[in-house]
Order: structure tokens, then C-alpha cells, then sequence
């Protein structure tokens, strides 16, 4: 079975201790389909974690307006009609919410999730640290335009040496390291392998190098394939040297920052959590798990310019920066996607001409942050691929379709 969508019946994934064994997660494919249509949800049964804490006593209410969407229709890639209920369906969906003009019209949940369900964001998680990294820049704890090595200055003998901490937030160092996702021995393979994802594969050349954590991995990597700054190229290590400075700059964990200076003072309703490798280190890069709701919650924030109830928790120039800075670049790839898009501060940028922006993870999670609509909507999904762009173009007509129908 590649997988199952949620009008298919549901196969008997992880039932209970008597599990038959072909319906037990195998801990080298735990993300691949189906198994992910399971551990998205129930990642702390899989794999070690630190908690993310919110504060019980101060939860950010949030307001209720209930409106009918599922049969808003709109064009797909193919030019033919479809629902918002039938991409729900299509795009393997475990969560859906729409939050526009104060109220979340929306809220459905797929495939036993629940209100108080977490599940995993992948590389969502780049922009929760990167916000919280902006919070640090506005103490003056960070500066992007520094070079990295002032803060870690072990990787002066890396591909990072010369780099700045800006080139990182935008992924424009030239530091060579591959994301090829179905390659089990590609740097992006390795690191499911150091950050205690996965165990290194049977068969495995016995002379190949595996580190033993994040941080052996960013050591080992010394080679460069451009001139820092030069290009954009999508490489998920490098939200982990941000979250490395942001730890040595402060001397606490990134589990703790995120709880301290985001997670509490935005008013989360539930506990967050992040996946820990065998030093402790949190992974930034894909990592944490949290409900449809909190997340909503962070979209607001960033809405609102980093405001709730009076406070500025985000420096308003981080926002701004994130959503309009002339530091972002593109590549084909991202062009595919977005034909005007940026990326910028570990965001994506849908339109460099507007204010839209996301935050984006690999097989189908999604935050929405459009202040042209002043809307937010999360998006859950265990698609069957790592990538498609079908669904996310999918995705984001339904979403377009949604805001002009409540415009």
C-alpha cells in the first residue's frame, strides 16, 4: 500500500501491542507512506523528544465564526473544477483551518486527529526558529549581518567561514549540501541519521562516514559550491546553524527559547514539542510538533505585526523584513512554485510584489500568513511524496478561492 486517502478505509497502522507485524512502523520509513499517515501524529512514540511548554494561565482565546467552504469551487492545475472538500481529500489532509477577519471560519480535522493532536511541522519548524531567532536580534543578542563564525567560531573550518548569519536565515551561503530526500546516503539522508531520525541503512558502505549528531554533521561539511550570497539554493542545515548561535548566544536549549519567547507569550493552548539527537539538540530544521490551533495562533501573530493584546512579542522590523527586505532571492525551483516568489528569513515569499508569506514543510504542512486577505489558514497533511507540486499549487488556488469568496 503506497497509501490511503481519508475516504479510503483506514488500515489497522500501530493498533496496539499485538500489531501484526506488517502494520508496524519501520523505524527507517516511519516518514514514508503509509506509516506517515500515523506517526505524524504520534511522533513521541517513535522518536525522542523535548517538550515545548506553554503557560496554562495565559492562553490567547481565540473567536469562532463558522461558515460553509466546502463547496467552494476553483480551477486545479488542470483546469478543471474542484472543491475545497474534494483537495481536502486529495491532498491527504489531517487538519484544515481558515481564519479570516478576526473569526476562524474553518476548523476540520482527518485521519483521528483532534483539536488537542499534535503533529509534525517538518520544515515549518524553520520559521518558528527563525521568529524566535528575530526576537533575539531585537535584544541584541544576534546581529544578521555578523559573521557567523563570531558566535560558532568552530566552523571557521567549514564552508561557513565568511558566511553571514544573514546569509544563512536566507540560504544563500555557498555551502554544499544536498536535500535529495530519496537518497539515503545524501547529506539531507545523513542527517535523518544524526539528528536520530533514522538508523543508517542496512548495507551501507562500511568506510561511508555517518555523524553521530547535527553537530558532527555541520563540522564535517567543508566543501563550497559558490560564493556566499550569490545564489539561493534550499538546504535545511542551515536553520540548524542558526539555532546553534542562538544557543550558545543565550546558553539554553532551543526547546526552552522557543517555550520562553514564543510559545508562552503568544498564548499557545497546548504543549509544542521537538525532536532532540543524541546531544539534546532540538532539530530546527523539521523538529517540532504542535496542534492545528497553536499554529493558527503563531500565523496571528505574525498578522498582527507581532502584537498581541498591546505586547510587541515579534520585532515589528523582523516582520517587515521577512515580508518585504530586498535581501531574498529565488531559483528555478522556486519558481516552479511561486513565478514571483521569494525566500527571505526562512520564509517563503508568495509574491515579492505583496506582503504574503509562508511557511512551508515537506509532504504538505503549510502556514499562511496573507495580510492582503487578513487571513490565516493551517494546513496538516501526510501526502504520499516529500514533494508535489500539484497539491501545493492545489492548495494554495483553494486558499486564494476561499479569500475571494469572503472578501
Amino acid at each position: 500500500m503506497k497509501s490511503y486517502k481519508n475516504s479510503d478505509k483506514i488500515p489497522p497502522i500501530m493498533i496496539g501491542s499485538s500489531t501484526p507485524q506488517e502494520w508496524r512502523v519501520p523505524l527507517i520509513d516511519w516518514d514514508r507512506p503509509p506509516w506517515n499517515r500515523w506517526t505524524f501524529q504520534n511522533i513521541r512514540q517513535i522518536l525522542p523528544t523535548a517538550n515545548i511548554k506553554h503557560d496554562k494561565n495565559h492562553v490567547n482565546d481565540l473567536k469562532y465564526n463558522f461558515q460553509n467552504i466546502e463547496n467552494i469551487k476553483f480551477k486545479d492545475v488542470n483546469n478543471k473544477n474542484l472543491t475545497i472538500s474534494q483537495m481536502l481529500n486529495d491532498t491527504y489532509t489531517d487538519g484544515f483551518l481558515v481564519h479570516i477577519g478576526g473569526h476562524i471560519i474553518h476548523e476540520s480535522y482527518y485521519n483521528g486527529m483532534r483539536p488537542d493532536s499534535v503533529h509534525i511541522a517538518q520544515s515549518v519548524s524553520k520559521s518558528v526558529t527563525s521568529t524566535v531567532a528575530g526576537i533575539l536580534i531585537g535584544r541584541g543578542l544576534l546581529n544578521p549581518n555578523e559573521q557567523i563564525t563570531h558566535y560558532l567560531p568552530e566552523l571557521k573550518n567549514t564552508a561557513w567561514n565568511g558566511a553571514t548569519l544573514q546569509h544563512v536565515f536566507d540560504m544563500t551561503s555557498g555551502v554544499k549540501f544536498g536535500e535529495e530526500y530519496d537518497v539515503r546516503n545524501s547529506d539531507i539522508g545523513k542527517m535523518d541519521v544524526a539528528s536520530g531520525w533514522k538508523p543508517i541503512p542496512e548495507g551501507s558502505n562500511p568506510n561511508e562516514h555517518w555523524p553521530e549528531c547535527v553537530w558532527d554533521q555541520m563540522l564535517s561539511l567543508k566543501e563550497s559550491e559558490a560564493e556566499h550570497g550569490e545564489r539561493f539554493l534550499y538546504r535545511s542545515i542551515e536553520t540548524d546553524v542558526i539555532a546553534q548561535a542562538m544557543e550558545r548566544v543565550t546558553g539554553k536549549k532551543l526547546a526552552t527559547l522557543i517555550s520562553e519567547e514564543l510559545w508562552q507569550p503568544m498564548g499557545a493552548e497546548e504543549d509544542a514539542n521537538i525532536t532532540v539527537d543524541s546531544a539534546g539538540y532540538g532539530l530546527s530544521c523539521g523538529g517540532i510538533s504542535s496542534t492545528l490551533r497553536d499554529f493558527a495562533r503563531f500565523g496571528l501573530l505574525h498578522l498582527n505585526n507581532g502584537i498581541l493584546n498591546g505586547r510587541q512579542i515579534i520585532p515589528k522590523f523582523w516582520i517587515d523584513d521577512i515580508r518585504s527586505g530586498k535581501h531574498g532571492l529565488d531559483n528555478e525551483s522556486l519558481r516552479e512554485m511561486l513565478p514571483n516568489g521569494q525566500y527571505r528569513n526562512q520564509f517563503w515569499v508568495e509574491d515579492k510584489e505583496k506582503t504574503t508569506v509562508m511557511c512551508i514543510g515537506v509532504f504538505g504542512q503549510l502556514i499562511y500568513i496573507a495580510p492582503e486577505y487578513d487571513m490565516v489558514v493551517v494546513k496538516f497533511s501526510t501526502w504520499p511524496d516529500f514533494v508535489s507540486t500539484e497539491h501545493k499549487l492545489n492548495t494554495l488556488s483553494a486558499i486564494h478561492a476561499i479569500a475571494k469568496n469572503y472578501r
